[in-house]
């Protein structure tokens, strides 16, 4: 009979970019356990992201270092004083990596953080050509107001009709304005690093806007059932992208007719977001499939079979839970949930039940 190997119990000293890249890589494999990270400033980047994940935080790292389930001391402070303190206080079953090794080991994860953020902007900006017939008919509908007032001005001597007209122009040059913003804000690469208190219906709703570019929105329904009040701490343009994601894939699978209906709520301590479709549904073989990178349902040159995966990455990234049911002819539902984040920014439990 196979056994399974324990966890590799694991504390980080220093929470600065390096030890924060390391924390967020780590927080993705399933045999390690954070048993805690220290930092002498409170206000620390990898800090938020610990508490986040209920990691214990300390400024000072003598009580982390004396664990006696810990395995592996990780020192990225580069602290000369730090190594020997390692030494005469850790507990004697702990290995140590410092130094050159631990500032390598800083570099390759730090890039692979990097490769990863490179991969979630290559499908936004890979979302742009599914969008693009949808933002020039957007576009063009206020441009062609703008065309025709402009001409009639050329023609007019009555002052308060050009005042009218100009009011027009004013109008559509700011839905074009508006337009354009919104794809901006989503294309761009991010450099923003801190976690946010978001508004999740705020995101929501500019998701919508952004999505409706995907197709024709006509014969779609949309109903948004929206519990007050409802925040995720997170990075608002992930999160941004989780949506956009999600609703576009329910407006293909509909086929530019049907129902999309979002319902948010608060319960046992989570914050939980449906995403439902009456389109063409997953079949059972697609469904176990699909949070695999590079796999797609959509005809060749039509998807980068990425969007799902992405989804999926930033979702565990903030401790939440993805699930997904559909049948094929009858629709599917995405249901996202998030922890709960106290003012003091640590996480209101679960119930048990």
């Amino acid at each position: 009979m196979s056994t399974v190997d324990p966890p590799i119990t694991v504390a980080i000293l220093g929470a600065g970019k390096g030890g924060t890249a390391m924390l967020e890589s780590f927080l993705n494999l399933p045999h390690i356990r954070l048993l805690g990270i220290a930092d002498t400033n409170p206000h620390a980047l990898g800090f938020q992201l610990a508490r986040l994940h209920n990691i214990p935080t300390v400024s000072h790292p003598l009580k982390l270092i004396q664990e006696d389930k810990l395995n592996l001391i990780i020192d990225v402070t580069g602290d000369p004083i730090l190594p020997s303190y390692i030494t005469e206080h850790k507990h004697s079953g702990a290995e140590v990596l410092g130094g050159t090794a631990a500032k390598v080991l800083s570099e390759l994860i730090q890039h692979q953080t990097f490769i990863q953020a490179q991969l979630f902007h290559s499908e936004k900006l890979a979302s742009m050509g599914t969008f693009a017939s949808g933002i020039a008919h957007d576009i063009n509908n206020p441009l062609y107001v703008i065309l025709a007032m402009a001409e009639e001005i050329q023609e007019e001597n009555n002052l308060d009709r050009i005042r009218q007209h100009a009011a027009s122009i004013h109008e559509a040059a700011q839905r074009i304005q508006a337009i354009s913003r919104n794809i901006t804000d989503y294309v761009r690469t991010s450099s923003h690093q801190e976690l946010e208190q978001i508004d999740l219906h705020a995101r929501l709703d500019e998701a919508l806007s952004i999505s409706r570019f995907a197709t024709k929105f006509r014969e779609i329904t949309v109903q948004k059932h929206y519990q007050n009040g409802l925040t995720v701490q997170a990075k608002p343009e992930e999160i941004l992208q989780v949506f956009i994601n999600l609703i576009t894939n329910a407006i293909h699978a509909m086929e530019e007719k049907g129902s999309l209906t979002i319902t948010t709520s608060h319960n046992n301590g989570t914050v939980q977001i449906a995403i439902s479709d009456t389109g063409c549904g997953i079949s059972p073989e697609h469904l176990q499939k699909i949070f695999n990178p590079f796999f797609s349902t959509k005809p060749k040159g039509q998807g980068t079979g990425l969007g799902l995966y992405n989804v999926k990455t930033i979702v565990k990234k903030y401790h939440g839970d993805l699930e997904v049911e559909s049948e094929p002819g009858k629709g599917t539902t995405f249901r996202l949930s998030f922890p709960v984040i106290s003012p003091a920014g640590n996480m209101v439990s679960r119930e048990k039940p």
